[in-house]
């Protein structure tokens, strides 16, 4: 295999274990998911690029599939809060222009699962509502309240991070 589609193909690696693991919050599971998700995407050259974004497909499914009881309890706990109002929708949302992939990590996986799942599905990666709705099991109605949830947390967890970080 050529030096730059070994590189391609290892950031790409890279990538998806990193998804993994935001989605489920386990190193291992994410390990094992990556692996078992490439190892599927081997073989012909002419298939690869559409196996490597077929890839990011199964590894989501994995991800949700190997959380699917923490996902239940993290929706349960979310049906039983009361809304902080609605915020703004996700359209208009964005990333703070400082912060790192560490500080984005830590700041996403202190997020309870089903809000980060939500969020991670229909704005990092984005998914429709009505498509992360199916993949999480849930209901439209709770599905958008976790992705305002989780946008809420994560503007306040991003926030924090940063002024400890110029503290």
């Amino acid at each position: 295999m050529p030096t730059l589609e070994l590189e391609r193909v290892n950031g790409h690696a890279a990538n998806l274990y990193w998804l993994a693991f935001l989605l489920t919050g386990q190193r291992e599971a994410s390990i094992d998911i990556t692996v078992e998700s490439l190892e599927s995407s081997e073989g012909n050259v002419f298939f690869s690029a559409w196996m490597l974004a077929w890839s990011r497909k199964v590894v989501i499914a994995k991800a949700l599939a190997a959380i699917r009881e923490e996902l239940a309890a993290s929706a349960r706990r979310l049906e039983s809060r009361r809304s902080r109002g609605c915020g703004a929708r996700s359209r208009h949302w964005s990333l703070a222009p400082g912060a790192t992939k560490a500080q984005i990590e830590t700041a996403l996986l202190a997020i309870d699962a089903f809000p980060r799942c939500a969020l991670l599905l229909s704005i990092f990666e984005g998914l429709s509502i009505d498509d992360a709705t199916v993949l999480l099991d849930g209901d439209r109605d709770l599905v958008q309240k976790a992705q305002v949830h989780a946008i809420q947390e994560l503007t306040h967890n991003l926030a924090n991070l940063q002024q400890a970080a110029h503290a």
